[in-house]
């Protein structure tokens, strides 16, 4: 099991877990308590507006056969 593998990761996880069992979740909370309420969720014209931009950038050419 090395470093940077799925199976590292979740030994490193169960350690992490027998250590403190509310780990993930005072983590989860930090990042909760950040947050700003911000992103496409909260503001459906910037999604729109984003979503066609992406769009009209990442339309192909047709190649020369």
């Amino acid at each position: 099991m090395g470093v940077g593998t799925r199976a590292g990761g979740l030994k490193s996880a169960k350690k992490i877990l027998a250590r403190d069992p509310d780990f993930y979740r005072r983590i989860g909370a930090i990042g909760g308590k950040k947050s700003r309420g911000g992103g496409f969720a909260a503001n459906r014209e910037l999604a729109s507006r984003a979503g066609r931009k992406g769009g009209s950038i990442s339309k192909r050419r047709a190649k020369d056969v």
